[in-house]
């Protein structure tokens, strides 16, 4: 089987994907220290708070939680170990599975995302909705809901316009 050769981005597509990654470094940088300084939480921790807050019960088998964080078994023990250690999230068979561990959210963890939330929500809009026009905002949606679409899609489809 021969080699492929790579479509080359072009310059346009080139300085599209720079802005893309650069500019999502920096934002989850911004937001993570924002947190870090104001509530002592790292941006990964509020992120499996707010996952936990949202679904039912405020639990999530830890299989799922890792899933919908995009991360490892073992990353997510190790976060859950020190959110564990800090009241936020307890470990509990699941009922319907004792082969499986659910993580909850804890009435103490439920406090602390709910006293972060209003400082991350404001310094999300200072820093990314502040800066973009409705029009803009609708746009940036719509290009993330292709984008994530294309992502979870079985095959990719190749467009060259």
């Amino acid at each position: 089987m021969a080699p492929r050769t790579p479509r080359w981005l072009d310059d346009e597509e080139m300085a599209a994907w720079r802005g893309l990654v650069e500019t999502f470094a920096d934002l989850s940088a911004e937001l993570a220290s924002d947190l870090e300084a104001s509530h002592g939480l790292t941006l990964a921790e509020y992120g499996t708070l707010v996952r936990l807050s949202e679904a039912p019960d405020r639990r999530l088998r830890m299989c799922d939680l890792a899933t919908v964080l995009h991360v490892s078994a073992s990353a997510l023990t190790r976060r859950i170990d020190d959110m564990v250690t800090r009241g936020w999230v307890r470990r509990e068979p699941d009922p319907a599975d004792r082969r499986v561990i659910n993580a909850v959210l804890t009435d103490d963890g439920f406090v602390v995302l709910a006293t972060a939330a209003p400082d991350h929500v404001m310094s999300v809009r200072r820093r990314l909705f502040d800066h973009l026009s409705r029009t803009q905002v609708r746009q940036l949606g719509s290009i993330l809901r292709t984008l994530q679409h294309a992502a979870t899609a079985p095959t990719t489809v190749d467009r060259t316009a």
